[in-house]
């Protein structure tokens, strides 16, 4: 495709849902008489892109039919290429008393206004469908499946938007531009051919020859969209990823990379992934863009089999990339060369060819064990940005999260970790024993699913700002469900270390201790939804320690966690 062609084809407008003066202040006036829907912070991504005009040509939350028919063929009803749903869900209480023709208010989850939706669709999506079409798989490992099937409302709502007010943002306020603005940027510098670069990862010196072998490769300058929105589990948080990409920019040639934050939430999709950042890129004027190894895969780390094929991955965009005016950079793997002090293509070495690899996950992961990078690896700046925000594991702050029945031995155990913590002494240390927690927190709820849910995410939460303030948080709930405590996890792991401990003491042991004589009032069917008895726990995949109590004191339960800790460099 030639200069004129790109040309043409990115100088359109891109859709803004932004409305005029007039229009916003009529709008509010009628938004009091109005219901509202709150929308959380994955939402609120979406919301901003479909504003900015980033998801051109969207006007708005998809309808039913564009819905089906983006699963089905990867088209809008028009016939558009567009790989990935947009949706509004809603809890089934929001959508019940909704209709189509109907407005309603949108606001952030503070309540503060920021658009009104004009009702077309309100349906109840298969999900199972829409994960197996959507990410290819049903895997409740697999983030994007766990959040639709577990994290997203019952229902969608489908509709225009008409906007009165962008989402707040306070930091970093000079990178957030919109489309327009990026391209007005371009016209500044007078820049033609743009290859863009999206990631939500740290830029290492594999990411930095990728960019620059891609710029080379395209002839173009370089637009890095950094993802500030909703990033992967276990990602560094945006504030330290930022600081690093402006370090990073000073490795490129002068005026050669513009940078924009992204205010995207990631699906880690594969194939529908990338091609949706491909479009995002062809919105903010981009002629070119980068597809890498392990595109949008969540399994990036070395060693592990991901999800998606990257060739399958880079032909799929590349097919579709020419009938959205774009060209298409495929990188394959990069690994380092240590006698030639380069970074070269694994798949063109010659046989026996000495070299190293080390993913940005893998350095993630050696950054907050305390382990030392290679200076080949990354630059000296990054290092110290990284180590700044994530000390190593004796410096860090985290929770230790015991699950196990009632009578198990949670509580005991968690007293002797406890007090031998303050017996070290070297951080604050913070209780949130079962009990304790539903007296001071949650004594307004029941034992209800919903509510015992809602008990153990509040035990998170507090553990969260325990753990991100370098203290020592020590739970002690039932916590029966997967799901939750895999929510825990990702919300703590963010922040320092977590540590599952199981206390998989057998469900007869535990009926012999319980001095309440709460598990013989639910065989007789005196309480219903009792754990372990009417209603199920589910047992621990994969927990940093499992431990038995039916053989052991309290003590050596306790020490098993303790060399457990000390192998991990925690204490």
């Amino acid at each position: 495709m030639s200069d004129r062609e790109y040309s043409d084809y990115h100088g359109g407008k891109c859709i803004n849902l932004l409305v005029d003066p007039e229009r916003s202040a009529l709008l509010k006036k009628i938004s009091t008489e109005l219901p509202s829907i709150a929308i959380n912070d994955r939402q609120l991504c979406d919301f901003e892109l479909l504003t900015t005009g980033a998801y051109s040509p969207l006007a708005g939350f998809m309808t039913r039919s564009n819905y089906e028919s983006v699963l089905d063929r990867m088209k809008l009803q028009d016939g558009t290429i567009w790989p990935m749903p947009i949706c509004l869900d809603v809890s089934e209480i929001v959508a019940r008393p909704l209709e189509g023709g109907q407005s309603v208010v949108i606001r952030d989850s503070e309540g503060f206004l920021l658009a009104i939706l004009h009702v077309e669709d309100i349906w109840k999506p298969d999900k199972a469908k829409e994960a197996e079409l959507l990410y290819g798989t049903t895997d409740k490992n697999h983030p994007g499946v766990a959040n639709l099937l577990n994290a997203t409302g019952d229902f969608y709502v489908g509709g225009s938007l008409e906007v009165m007010n962008l989402p707040l943002h306070f930091d970093f306020k000079q990178l957030r531009m919109t489309p327009p603005e990026v391209r007005g940027m371009y016209k500044k510098l007078g820049w033609k051919r743009i290859v863009g670069y999206h990631t939500t990862n740290t830029l290492h010196r594999s990411e930095f020859e990728m960019a620059i072998g891609a710029m080379r490769k395209s002839q173009a300058n370089l637009l890095l969209m950094p993802g500030v929105g909703i990033s992967g589990p276990g990602d560094f948080d945006y504030y330290t990823r930022v600081r690093c990409y402006r370090h990073v920019l000073g490795y490129f040639p002068p005026e050669s990379v513009v940078i924009s934050l992204l205010p995207n939430s990631t699906r880690q999709a594969g194939p529908r992934d990338a091609l949706l950042q491909c479009i995002i890129g062809r919105n903010y004027g981009c002629t070119h863009f980068i597809i890498g190894p392990r595109h949008a895969d969540p399994k990036s780390k070395n060693g592990e089999t991901p999800y998606y094929d990257s060739d399958d991955t880079q032909a799929l965009v590349t097919e579709l990339a020419g009938d959205l005016g774009m060209g298409v950079v495929s990188s394959k793997e990069l690994v380092y060369l240590p006698f030639e002090d380069e970074f070269a293509v694994r798949d063109e070495l010659g046989e026996g060819v000495e070299n190293f690899s080390l993913s940005s996950l893998d350095i993630r992961d050696r950054i907050r064990a305390g382990r030392k990078i290679p200076s080949w690896a990354t630059f000296p700046e990054i290092v110290g940005e990284l180590r700044k925000a994530y000390p190593p594991p004796s410096k860090q702050g985290f929770t230790i999260f015991f699950t196990g029945l009632s009578g198990a031995g949670k509580s005991t155990i968690a007293k002797v970790i406890y007090a031998k913590m303050l017996e070290i002494g070297k951080r604050p240390v913070t209780l949130l024993d079962g009990d304790i927690v539903r007296q001071n927190l949650s004594n307004e709820l029941s034992f209800s699913k919903e509510h015992r849910d809602i008990n153990v995410r509040r035990i998170g939460f507090v553990a969260s700002e325990i753990t991100k303030n370098r203290g020592v948080a020590i739970c002690a709930p039932i916590a029966p469900y997967a799901a939750t405590r895999a929510e825990i996890r990702a919300n703590i792991e963010a922040l320092g270390g977590f540590i599952e401990v199981h206390v998989a003491t057998p469900l007869e042991i535990c009926e012999k201790r319980d001095r309440k004589g709460m598990y013989a009032k639910a065989r007789a069917g005196l309480i219903k939804g009792y754990t372990g008895i009417d209603d199920p726990y589910e047992i621990p995949e994969a927990p940093e320690v499992r431990v038995d109590t039916s053989g052991k004191t309290p003590d050596e339960a306790a020490q098993e966690i303790l060399i457990f800790l000390g192998q991990r460099r925690f204490i």
